[in-house]
């Protein structure tokens, strides 16, 4: 992968800003409207947090993140961290620079001492959905701002090393 470049970075930087706007419209063309979760930069700083931006040639061109969470009394457990915003342009899609990004952020969660990946998706992203059961992410328990829609569908995977 020629010019790449993967860093860490504040949720509030401008290219992922720029990155959060265009996957807010993806959510808004595949779901009718666009993911209203609230999200602060401190919940991506270590060592609650971080979040990556991928470059490709200097061009923003894909962007994830992991938030610690805590357990909900329900399907969240103490210790997880829960992966947000993983986005690629479409240009870039099919690349392999989401499961790049995927890998960093597992990683850097395990060293956080984190030791579950969760996350929140849903059915009209079958993409992201084969990305993560291809990761070894199985389904568990609904959870978070959207657990009560039947599009949702969360998962997990347990950190090693």
């Amino acid at each position: 992968m020629n010019g790449l470049t993967l860093r860490p970075v504040d949720y509030g930087h401008p290219d992922v800003a720029l990155l959060e706007q265009q996957v807010q419209l993806e959510y808004a063309r595949r779901y009718g409207g666009g993911d209203d979760t609230v999200l602060h930069p401190e919940q991506f700083r270590e060592p609650e947090g971080v979040f990556l931006l991928l470059s490709v040639d200097g061009v923003a061109t894909a962007m994830g993140g992991w938030r610690a969470r805590e357990s909900d009394g329900a399907n969240l457990r103490d210790g997880d961290a829960e992966i947000k915003r993983m986005y690629v342009v479409p240009a870039a899609q099919r690349r392999g620079y989401a499961r790049t990004l995927l890998v960093e952020l597992e990683r850097t969660a395990s060293l956080a001492g984190r030791w579950r990946m969760v996350l929140e998706t849903g059915v009209l992203q079958p993409e992201a959905i084969a990305l993560y059961t291809s990761s070894g992410y199985t389904e568990i328990g609904k959870f978070g701002l959207y657990s009560g829609e039947e599009a949702s569908r969360c998962y997990a995977k347990v950190l090693t090393g």
